[in-house]
């Protein structure tokens, strides 16, 4: 253990050279009475508990010291906790290594004096001592190489534990080879991206561009087995799927990057995930789909994330269908739009609402107006059209005031504080849009004349 112990007390005693690597000479513990349980622990104390509770305190120590960014301190009180490797109890000592793992790799990670040099030894100690976790802490070694920019190094570590095996290979493990095997995937996405982008640069006609896009072809191929496994096991795959379907377009497979985010969209073993209907969307529409396929798509995004930006496209689909049933619910995707404080400062969705209010009474469907409104007229006047909104509002962006004056004129009538306040203001250039909205709003409010809000 003294050998494992290295790295951690290497950070502990950075600030003296001269501290003894016992932990129990270190001068960082500032807790007289665990210094007293370690002692009578290793000098072979009759209470077991005292070993129980040393561990035990001493990980609550690390705890805090991680909350608090005290990473100099963590590593001191670190050095301590190795002695769970060494517990008498059996399940506590197999566990050890994985939680030692996880304490030592975020101080690590974090403590200023540390390097990926710290790194690397500290994750091939705790390969060879927690075996069962080979895979995992491999996998994590490697990310922490990604991030610190050794892709080359993250490589070799991934193809090291791409073939490593222990015992027989158990559901668990599988997953994580295929983890491990989709990250090695992903370092191949992104040389592939790279020699993609010098392709781009060269003329079609040279033959250099033919010979690199056979060889990007090749190597895309490679990448797709090395990804393809972990697509069918059910998670969030995000940036696998992405990489995966734009190398299946680029190698003209259109069928194979629809079935994958078909699959990912519309398998019922995944979780539920807006990004899978927002790639589909994307794909679908860079292929043209039709119209009704595209509603489809976003139908289901609009149930799980009515927020999202894509949100916009929705409205203006279904406003180009032909049947009510489309026309009422591009209306109603526009309210939920703005129902979220996110999303309230977005002139788009208020022009889009205001015309589509003013061609939904024109077309004399005042209930669908009538049945949106009235599970918001508690709360949006306060929400989006207070006074303090329409001084804010107009002082911000006129434009955007503008169409919520209409908006709130047609719901709350011309009497109501924020349209009156807009349509006092003196503003050269929208003017003639300001006479317009007033003429339109006496014509079309939902609100009985003369009746102030």
């Amino acid at each position: 253990m003294s050998d494992f112990d290295e790295e951690l007390t290497k950070l502990a005693l950075a600030e003296d050279g001269k501290r003894e690597t016992s932990v129990f000479s270190n001068p960082g513990m500032h807790f007289p009475w665990l210094q007293e349980r370690i002692e009578t622990v290793v000098t072979g104390g009759k209470k077991k508990r005292d070993f129980a509770q040393t561990t035990s305190a001493c990980l609550s120590f690390i705890q805090e010291a991680l909350l608090k960014h005290q990473w100099q301190q963590a590593a001191e009180y670190m050095h301590s906790y190795l002695q769970t490797l060494e517990d008498s109890d059996t399940y506590k000592r197999q566990n050890a290594p994985e939680v030692i793992w996880k304490l030592g790799s975020e101080i690590l990670f974090y403590h200023p004096k540390s390097n990926v040099e710290t790194f690397n030894n500290f994750a091939d100690r705790m390969k060879n001592i927690g075996v069962l976790n080979y895979l995992k802490i491999s996998l994590q070694h490697a990310l922490y190489l990604i991030h610190h920019g050794k892709l080359e190094d993250a490589n070799r570590n991934l193809s090291d534990a791409e073939t490593w095996r222990y015992g027989e290979k158990s559901s668990s493990q599988e997953v994580l080879i295929n983890l491990v095997q989709a990250y090695k995937g992903l370092l191949q996405y992104h040389t592939w991206s790279k020699k993609k982008t010098e392709l781009s640069e060269i003329d079609k006609d040279d033959y250099a561009y033919t010979s690199e896009t056979g060889n990007s072809g090749n190597q895309s191929c490679r990448t797709s087995t090395s990804i393809c496994a972990l697509l069918k096991t059910p998670g969030v795959w995000d940036p696998f799927v992405k990489s995966y379907v734009e190398m299946l377009e680029f190698c003209e497979d259109r069928d194979g990057a629809r079935e994958i985010l078909t699959n990912y969209a519309y398998d019922e073993k995944f979780p539920s995930n807006p990004n899978a209907h927002i790639y589909l969307y994307e794909f679908l529409k860079r292929e043209k789909a039709p119209r009704a396929k595209l509603i489809s798509v976003l139908k289901i995004l609009h149930e799980i994330v009515p927020s999202h930006p894509l949100m916009l496209e929705f409205h203006t689909l279904l406003r180009k269908s032909d049947t009510e049933e489309h026309q009422k619910l591009g209306l109603s995707v526009l309210f939920e739009f703005l129902d979220f404080a996110g999303c309230t400062k977005n002139i788009t969705a208020w022009k889009y609402l205001a015309k589509c209010l003013k061609q939904t009474l024109m077309e004399g469907h005042l209930v669908w107006v009538e049945e949106e409104w009235m599970s918001r007229r508690s709360w949006w006047p306060t929400f989006h059209f207070s006074f303090f909104w329409a001084k804010s509002d107009w002082k911000a962006d006129a434009d955007l005031a503008c169409e919520k004056a209409f908006v709130v004129g047609i719901l709350l009538g011309k009497g109501c504080r924020y349209f009156r306040y807009i349509v006092k203001q003196d503003h050269e250039t929208l003017k003639k849009k300001i006479k317009r909205m007033k003429k339109c709003v006496k014509k079309y409010s939902i609100v009985n004349p003369g009746v102030c809000t």
